[in-house]
């Protein structure tokens, strides 16, 4: 069982992101240091699998960071915060790949050149149980010394060679037509906006309170204040209709309900000619609010006066109704706004809600912006550093082939696009590229001479450590799936479509496609 307190959410977000993302590299470096023989020297394996990795995992690790860093472009804090602590982990994460757990690796090789020679020594009958011992994770080196696992010759004896058939690629671009028709029609239906219930534990009292509010209470929306913000003279009788008009203008609007409408100056000025009073008067109109206060007490604390006896500032109410979709919140929250900017008195509308509100206006130009800046900065990072121009296309069509299928899915398993999900779609471009990335690189290097041999055998080294992230990577967040709260749930979601559509189009789609070109 998960249970995050609200303050512990981002180490909660960190710890399952990070166990699940901090061993990418490595798997990908154990994939290399299984493909060296033990026959050579430690110096010699390391440098081989450096040269066969080290620039792969650095391009994936920059445009991750680059990835990440461009979340701070985003009008929401959460996110900012989120995309900076967390690029500057996998920083981390990386300067460690490179350095402590290549020492680790070193060290192992010095392990297994003498597991060997112990093998060479031992007696046959006991060559079994002592070969356990050295090799319990992996299968034993053959007579060159090297040590292929069974997963990644079955991507070369079997799953590269079928992949790489002329039905199976047609199959293959059957499926990925299939995929992408689903996606596109889900990004129509994808719902903006987060629900306030989704801010507390599915057994806080506030679920149920809002439940009965959506059920019951739903026909009217947020009480709207509307402030006067600066210093007028309400004893003008010009302002005062000024001021009425924008009221009035408030209340034509379709989402405003004109009969709940509260206004202190209405009410005061009715007061005062009650009394024979001028309310066009500057000290009659002064002198008289503090009788009005008493008795009228519900009025005191829409109006701010100094201690010069100055009115600095005053509130009115009025009542939205209507408001149902996120939609409907936003288009009423725009139409408030422009009243009060156009009104001759300077005006400002205000509700506790709009900070949530104001999520639908900006969450799809904050998601579009980031995805297209951040996208920008993984094509030109992969034109600079893999030795390709197409590979580097490649990559960015994975990359907005993925956020496509990821964002469209998010419809069918019922994700809003919100703040909390557009962390994860910052993610989802660095993972898209990371799978492709992998991949392509591997492709463009292999000395096959035709492609359908490139693809196997860039399958055959990095298949196994792509499918390992994936899989790694899965059950670091699968935990959250069963959480209390809807953030750490949408969490799960989002990375297990991001998981699965990448290695989808690592291991399947990219190699494939390189293929035609």
């Amino acid at each position: 069982m998960i249970r995050c307190e609200c303050g512990q959410g981002r180490f909660c977000f960190f710890f399952f992101f990070l166990t699940g993302v901090g061993v990418d590299d490595m798997f990908i470096m154990i994939s290399a240091w299984h493909e060296t023989s033990l026959a050579d020297d430690i110096r010699q394996r390391m440098s081989s699998v450096y040269s066969k990795v080290a620039v792969s995992i650095t391009i994936t690790t920059i445009t991750n960071i680059l990835a990440f860093y461009t979340g701070v472009m985003s009008s929401f804090r959460s996110v900012q915060y989120f995309c900076i602590y967390t690029g500057t982990s996998l920083l981390f994460c990386y300067f460690y790949s490179i350095t402590c757990f290549g020492a680790f690796m070193a060290l192992d090789g010095k392990r297994e050149v003498v597991c060997l020679r112990w093998l060479e020594k031992s007696d046959p009958k006991w060559s079994s149980f002592k070969k356990s011992c050295c090799f319990p994770f992996g299968a034993v080196p053959d007579e060159h010394g090297t040590d292929s696992h069974p997963v990644t010759l079955f991507f070369r004896d079997y799953f590269g060679p079928l992949l790489t058939s002329t039905e199976s690629k047609f199959f293959v671009v059957f499926l990925y037509i299939l995929y992408l028709t689903s996606s596109i029609y889900g990004c129509f239906q994808v719902e903006e906006g987060l629900d306030l219930r989704n801010l507390a534990s599915d057994d806080s009292y506030i679920t149920p309170y809002f439940n009965v509010e959506e059920g019951y209470f739903s026909d009217y929306g947020p009480r709207v204040m509307v402030i006067v913000t600066k210093k007028v003279d309400y004893w003008d009788k010009d302002v005062r209709q000024k001021l009425e008009n924008c009221i009035k203008n408030f209340e034509k609007n379709y989402y405003i309900d004109g009969n709940f409408t509260e206004f202190w100056l209405s009410a005061y000025v009715q007061y005062l000619k009650g009394k024979s009073q001028d309310p066009n008067d500057k000290n009659t109109f002064l002198n008289n609010i503090p009788d009005f206060f008493s008795n009228f007490p519900n009025f005191e604390y829409d109006v701010n006066i100094s201690s010069s006896n100055e009115i600095i500032s005053s509130r009115g109410f009025i009542q939205t109704t209507d408001v149902f979709s996120s939609k409907d919140k936003k288009i009423m929250l725009f139409q408030l706004r422009s009243i009060a900017e156009d009104c001759q008195i300077p005006l400002m509308v205000y509700n506790q809600a709009f900070i949530y509100f104001d999520q639908y206006a900006a969450i799809v130009e904050n998601t579009v912006r980031n995805v297209m800046v951040a996208s920008a900065a993984m094509f030109i990072v992969s034109l600079l550093l893999i030795p390709h121009p197409m590979c580097s296309l490649w990559v960015t069509f994975a990359i907005g082939s993925v956020i496509v299928g990821v964002t469209g899915f998010m419809a069918f398993w019922k994700v809003n696009l919100d703040s909390i999900s557009m962390i994860n779609l910052v993610i989802c471009i660095g993972f898209s590229f990371d799978f492709s990335a992998h991949i392509s690189y591997a492709f463009v290097s292999s000395p096959q001479p035709s492609v359908n041999q490139k693809s196997i055998e860039a399958l055959y080294l990095l298949g196994y450590p792509v499918l390992q992230s994936a899989v790694s990577t899965i059950i670091g967040v699968c935990v959250l799936a069963t959480a209390k709260a809807y953030i750490f749930r949408t969490f799960f979601k989002i990375m297990f479509l991001v998981m699965v559509f990448g290695a989808a189009h690592g291991l399947i789609f990219i190699p494939v496609f390189l293929t035609f070109f």
